[in-house]
Protein backbone atom coordinates (compact mmCIF):
# COMPACT_ATOMS: atom_id res chain seq x y z
CA UNK A 1 0.00 0.00 0.00
CA UNK A 2 1.82 3.11 -0.99
CA UNK A 3 -0.43 5.65 0.55
CA UNK A 4 -3.79 5.82 2.85
CA UNK A 5 -6.07 6.30 -0.39
CA UNK A 6 -5.56 2.42 -0.87
CA UNK A 7 -7.26 1.37 2.51
CA UNK A 8 -10.57 0.51 1.84
CA UNK A 9 -11.15 -0.45 5.24
CA UNK A 10 -9.26 -1.22 8.75
CA UNK A 11 -9.66 -4.21 11.01
CA UNK A 12 -10.39 -3.61 14.48
CA UNK A 13 -8.89 -6.19 17.20
CA UNK A 14 -11.36 -8.74 18.30
CA UNK A 15 -12.50 -9.57 21.72
CA UNK A 16 -12.61 -12.77 20.92
CA UNK A 17 -12.12 -16.21 18.63
CA UNK A 18 -14.46 -18.17 19.55
CA UNK A 19 -18.10 -17.88 18.64
CA UNK A 20 -19.67 -18.49 22.26
CA UNK A 21 -17.11 -15.53 23.42
CA UNK A 22 -18.22 -13.26 21.16
CA UNK A 23 -21.82 -13.64 21.65
CA UNK A 24 -21.17 -12.80 25.52
CA UNK A 25 -18.98 -9.94 24.95
CA UNK A 26 -22.00 -8.80 22.57
CA UNK A 27 -24.39 -9.29 25.61
CA UNK A 28 -21.95 -7.62 28.01
CA UNK A 29 -21.63 -4.42 26.11
CA UNK A 30 -25.48 -4.48 25.25
CA UNK A 31 -25.79 -4.14 29.18
CA UNK A 32 -23.06 -1.61 29.84
CA UNK A 33 -24.32 0.65 26.65
CA UNK A 34 -28.45 0.24 27.89
CA UNK A 35 -27.14 1.46 31.79
CA UNK A 36 -25.11 4.46 30.14
CA UNK A 37 -28.31 5.41 27.78
CA UNK A 38 -30.85 5.03 30.90
CA UNK A 39 -28.22 6.77 33.30
CA UNK A 40 -27.30 9.64 31.01
CA UNK A 41 -30.71 10.28 29.62
CA UNK A 42 -32.65 9.96 32.71
CA UNK A 43 -30.36 12.82 33.75
CA UNK A 44 -30.98 15.02 30.47
CA UNK A 45 -34.66 14.15 31.15
CA UNK A 46 -34.75 15.43 35.22
CA UNK A 47 -32.96 18.08 34.32
CA UNK A 48 -34.55 19.16 31.27
CA UNK A 49 -38.12 19.17 32.74
CA UNK A 50 -37.79 20.18 36.78
CA UNK A 51 -36.78 23.82 37.27
CA UNK A 52 -35.64 23.73 40.22
CA UNK A 53 -32.45 22.29 38.53
CA UNK A 54 -31.99 24.94 35.55
CA UNK A 55 -28.58 26.05 37.54
CA UNK A 56 -25.87 26.50 36.01
CA UNK A 57 -24.46 23.50 37.86
CA UNK A 58 -26.89 21.62 36.35
CA UNK A 59 -26.69 23.22 33.23
CA UNK A 60 -22.97 21.51 32.74
CA UNK A 61 -24.24 18.25 34.01
CA UNK A 62 -26.59 18.08 31.42
CA UNK A 63 -23.89 18.73 28.89
CA UNK A 64 -21.93 16.04 30.32
CA UNK A 65 -24.53 13.72 30.07
CA UNK A 66 -24.96 14.54 26.16
CA UNK A 67 -21.26 14.40 25.57
CA UNK A 68 -21.13 10.89 27.53
CA UNK A 69 -23.50 9.72 25.55
CA UNK A 70 -21.95 10.70 22.14
CA UNK A 71 -18.27 9.27 23.50
CA UNK A 72 -20.07 5.94 24.31
CA UNK A 73 -22.52 5.57 21.13
CA UNK A 74 -19.27 6.34 18.95
CA UNK A 75 -17.16 2.52 20.13
CA UNK A 76 -19.74 0.48 21.90
CA UNK A 77 -22.57 -0.13 18.70
CA UNK A 78 -19.53 -1.19 16.40
CA UNK A 79 -18.05 -3.32 18.64
CA UNK A 80 -21.28 -5.42 19.36
CA UNK A 81 -22.22 -5.52 15.95
CA UNK A 82 -18.87 -7.06 14.68
CA UNK A 83 -19.16 -9.75 17.73
CA UNK A 84 -22.46 -10.29 16.55
CA UNK A 85 -22.09 -10.54 12.99
CA UNK A 86 -18.63 -12.13 13.23
CA UNK A 87 -16.90 -9.67 11.68
CA UNK A 88 -13.99 -7.48 12.51
CA UNK A 89 -13.82 -4.88 9.63
CA UNK A 90 -14.72 -0.84 9.59
CA UNK A 91 -14.65 0.85 6.52
CA UNK A 92 -12.32 3.35 5.74
CA UNK A 93 -14.55 6.56 6.24
CA UNK A 94 -16.13 4.96 9.45
CA UNK A 95 -12.66 5.08 11.05
CA UNK A 96 -11.95 8.16 10.28
CA UNK A 97 -15.54 9.17 11.64
CA UNK A 98 -14.97 6.91 14.72
CA UNK A 99 -11.64 8.80 15.55
CA UNK A 100 -13.57 12.06 15.08
CA UNK A 101 -16.36 11.88 16.99
CA UNK A 102 -13.95 9.62 19.83
CA UNK A 103 -12.03 13.06 20.11
CA UNK A 104 -14.48 15.48 19.54
CA UNK A 105 -16.71 13.64 22.78
CA UNK A 106 -13.67 13.16 24.78
CA UNK A 107 -11.96 16.18 24.41
CA UNK A 108 -15.45 18.42 24.90
CA UNK A 109 -15.93 16.31 28.06
CA UNK A 110 -12.77 17.49 29.56
CA UNK A 111 -13.44 20.72 28.67
CA UNK A 112 -16.66 20.56 30.62
CA UNK A 113 -14.87 19.12 33.39
CA UNK A 114 -12.60 22.14 33.73
CA UNK A 115 -15.30 24.52 33.40
CA UNK A 116 -17.51 22.53 35.97
CA UNK A 117 -14.39 23.08 38.66
CA UNK A 118 -14.53 26.66 37.65
CA UNK A 119 -18.21 26.75 38.34
CA UNK A 120 -17.72 24.81 41.89
CA UNK A 121 -15.03 27.95 42.92
CA UNK A 122 -17.31 30.57 42.30
CA UNK A 123 -19.49 29.19 44.07
CA UNK A 124 -17.60 28.55 47.30
CA UNK A 125 -14.90 31.10 47.14
CA UNK A 126 -17.33 34.04 45.34
CA UNK A 127 -20.56 32.80 46.69
CA UNK A 128 -21.85 36.66 46.76
CA UNK A 129 -20.77 37.27 42.83
CA UNK A 130 -21.81 33.57 41.76
CA UNK A 131 -25.06 35.14 40.44
CA UNK A 132 -23.24 37.70 38.37
CA UNK A 133 -20.11 35.86 37.42
CA UNK A 134 -22.26 32.61 35.89
CA UNK A 135 -25.16 34.20 34.81
CA UNK A 136 -27.36 32.33 31.78
CA UNK A 137 -25.40 33.83 28.82
CA UNK A 138 -22.12 33.04 30.37
CA UNK A 139 -22.81 29.40 31.14
CA UNK A 140 -24.01 29.37 27.25
CA UNK A 141 -20.48 31.40 26.04
CA UNK A 142 -18.92 28.37 27.92
CA UNK A 143 -20.65 25.34 27.26
CA UNK A 144 -20.32 26.45 23.12
CA UNK A 145 -16.45 27.06 23.94
CA UNK A 146 -16.21 23.30 25.73
CA UNK A 147 -18.07 21.97 22.58
CA UNK A 148 -16.37 24.18 19.62
CA UNK A 149 -13.22 23.25 21.16
CA UNK A 150 -13.85 19.41 20.80
CA UNK A 151 -14.57 19.57 17.53
CA UNK A 152 -11.74 21.74 16.19
CA UNK A 153 -9.41 19.76 18.18
CA UNK A 154 -11.08 16.70 16.35
CA UNK A 155 -11.27 18.38 12.98
CA UNK A 156 -7.31 18.81 13.55
CA UNK A 157 -6.46 15.69 14.84
CA UNK A 158 -8.56 13.42 12.22
CA UNK A 159 -7.47 15.52 9.19
CA UNK A 160 -3.95 15.37 10.66
CA UNK A 161 -4.15 11.58 10.71
CA UNK A 162 -5.91 10.17 7.90
CA UNK A 163 -3.37 12.38 5.50
CA UNK A 164 -1.00 10.60 6.85
CA UNK A 165 0.47 7.82 4.31
CA UNK A 166 -0.11 3.83 5.53
CA UNK A 167 2.16 0.82 4.20
CA UNK A 168 1.83 -1.39 7.16
CA UNK A 169 -1.06 -2.81 6.68
CA UNK A 170 -4.50 -2.36 8.19
CA UNK A 171 -4.87 -3.98 11.07
CA UNK A 172 -5.69 -1.80 14.05
CA UNK A 173 -4.62 -3.39 17.46
CA UNK A 174 -7.49 -2.15 19.40
CA UNK A 175 -11.20 -2.46 19.56
CA UNK A 176 -12.26 0.81 18.00
CA UNK A 177 -10.16 3.42 15.81
CA UNK A 178 -7.99 5.16 18.13
CA UNK A 179 -5.41 7.72 16.89
CA UNK A 180 -1.95 5.97 18.13
CA UNK A 181 -2.73 2.38 16.91
CA UNK A 182 -3.33 4.40 13.19
CA UNK A 183 0.18 6.41 13.42
CA UNK A 184 1.66 2.83 13.89
CA UNK A 185 0.14 2.20 10.37
CA UNK A 186 1.83 4.94 9.00
CA UNK A 187 5.55 4.98 6.89
CA UNK A 188 9.08 5.97 7.67
CA UNK A 189 8.63 9.41 9.66
CA UNK A 190 5.50 10.73 7.75
CA UNK A 191 3.40 10.82 11.20
CA UNK A 192 5.92 13.34 13.36
CA UNK A 193 3.60 15.78 12.47
CA UNK A 194 0.51 14.26 14.06
CA UNK A 195 2.74 13.55 17.01
CA UNK A 196 3.09 17.04 17.14
CA UNK A 197 -0.12 17.58 17.17
CA UNK A 198 -0.81 15.44 19.75
CA UNK A 199 1.92 17.01 21.78
CA UNK A 200 0.02 20.66 21.39
CA UNK A 201 -3.03 19.02 22.56
CA UNK A 202 -1.34 17.40 25.80
CA UNK A 203 -0.04 20.81 26.79
CA UNK A 204 -3.48 22.07 26.38
CA UNK A 205 -4.61 19.45 28.54
CA UNK A 206 -2.45 19.54 31.22
CA UNK A 207 -3.36 23.36 31.33
CA UNK A 208 -6.71 22.18 32.04
CA UNK A 209 -5.59 19.84 34.56
CA UNK A 210 -3.50 22.68 36.43
CA UNK A 211 -6.65 24.83 36.68
CA UNK A 212 -8.23 21.96 38.01
CA UNK A 213 -6.01 21.20 40.91
CA UNK A 214 -5.70 24.66 41.68
CA UNK A 215 -9.19 25.47 41.56
CA UNK A 216 -9.78 22.59 44.04
CA UNK A 217 -6.72 23.69 46.46
CA UNK A 218 -8.30 26.92 46.78
CA UNK A 219 -12.51 25.53 46.91
CA UNK A 220 -11.06 22.91 49.90
CA UNK A 221 -9.08 26.16 51.87
CA UNK A 222 -12.60 27.90 51.61
CA UNK A 223 -14.25 24.99 52.94
CA UNK A 224 -12.32 24.14 55.86
CA UNK A 225 -12.46 27.99 56.74
CA UNK A 226 -16.40 27.07 57.51
CA UNK A 227 -17.52 27.27 60.99
CA UNK A 228 -20.33 25.30 60.66
CA UNK A 229 -20.23 21.39 60.01
CA UNK A 230 -23.13 21.52 58.10
CA UNK A 231 -21.77 24.28 55.72
CA UNK A 232 -19.16 22.46 55.62
CA UNK A 233 -20.55 19.01 54.55
CA UNK A 234 -23.19 20.56 52.02
CA UNK A 235 -19.47 22.37 50.34
CA UNK A 236 -18.31 19.07 50.19
CA UNK A 237 -21.57 17.16 48.99
CA UNK A 238 -21.46 19.63 45.98
CA UNK A 239 -17.59 19.17 45.00
CA UNK A 240 -17.34 15.60 45.53
CA UNK A 241 -19.26 14.10 42.76
CA UNK A 242 -17.33 16.30 40.30
CA UNK A 243 -14.02 15.52 41.68
CA UNK A 244 -14.68 12.18 41.63
CA UNK A 245 -16.04 11.93 37.67
CA UNK A 246 -12.28 14.24 36.78
CA UNK A 247 -10.08 11.33 39.01
CA UNK A 248 -11.86 8.51 37.09
CA UNK A 249 -11.90 10.17 33.48
CA UNK A 250 -7.93 11.58 33.91
CA UNK A 251 -7.00 8.51 35.84
CA UNK A 252 -7.89 6.14 33.40
CA UNK A 253 -6.77 8.56 29.97
CA UNK A 254 -3.32 8.92 31.94
CA UNK A 255 -3.12 4.69 32.29
CA UNK A 256 -4.16 3.96 29.02
CA UNK A 257 -1.17 6.72 27.78
CA UNK A 258 1.50 7.26 30.34
CA UNK A 259 2.03 3.32 31.36
CA UNK A 260 5.74 2.27 30.83
CA UNK A 261 6.27 -0.35 27.43
CA UNK A 262 7.68 -2.73 29.70
CA UNK A 263 4.19 -3.68 31.50
CA UNK A 264 2.15 -3.13 27.40
CA UNK A 265 0.67 -5.90 26.27
CA UNK A 266 -2.84 -6.28 23.58
CA UNK A 267 -5.09 -7.99 26.34
CA UNK A 268 -3.52 -4.45 29.02
CA UNK A 269 -4.07 -2.29 26.30
CA UNK A 270 -7.93 -3.25 25.39
CA UNK A 271 -8.65 -3.43 28.80
CA UNK A 272 -7.63 -0.27 30.12
CA UNK A 273 -9.24 1.12 26.62
CA UNK A 274 -12.48 -0.21 27.99
CA UNK A 275 -11.66 1.51 30.93
CA UNK A 276 -11.07 4.99 29.75
CA UNK A 277 -14.16 5.12 26.68
CA UNK A 278 -16.51 2.45 28.02
CA UNK A 279 -16.67 2.86 32.14
CA UNK A 280 -16.80 6.56 32.88
CA UNK A 281 -20.07 7.35 30.51
CA UNK A 282 -21.72 4.49 32.73
CA UNK A 283 -20.59 5.66 36.09
CA UNK A 284 -20.93 8.98 35.90
CA UNK A 285 -24.93 9.20 36.43
CA UNK A 286 -24.28 6.98 39.83
CA UNK A 287 -21.69 9.25 40.91
CA UNK A 288 -23.69 12.20 40.33
CA UNK A 289 -27.05 11.13 41.39
CA UNK A 290 -25.82 9.00 44.26
CA UNK A 291 -25.68 11.64 47.10
CA UNK A 292 -27.49 14.63 45.36
CA UNK A 293 -31.22 14.83 46.72
CA UNK A 294 -32.57 17.56 44.34
CA UNK A 295 -31.66 14.94 41.35
CA UNK A 296 -32.92 12.05 42.79
CA UNK A 297 -35.75 13.66 43.59
CA UNK A 298 -36.39 14.90 40.30
CA UNK A 299 -35.92 11.25 38.96
CA UNK A 300 -38.52 10.06 41.15
CA UNK A 301 -40.56 12.34 39.66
Amino acid sequence: MSNSSSVNEFLLLAFADTRELQLLHFVLFLGIYLAALLGNGLIITAIACDHRLHTPMYFFLFNLSFLDLGSISSTVPKSMANSLWDTRAISYLGCAAQVFLVVFFLGGEYSVLTVMAYDRYVAICKPLHYGTIMGSRACAKMAAAAWASGFLNALLHTANTFSIPLCQGNTVDQFFCEIPQILKLSCSNSYLREVGLLVVSASLMFGCFVFIVLSYVQIFSAVLRIPSEQGRHKAFSMCLPHLAVVSLFLSTVMFAYLKPPSISSPALDLVVTVLYSVVPPTVNPLIYSMRNKELKDALRK
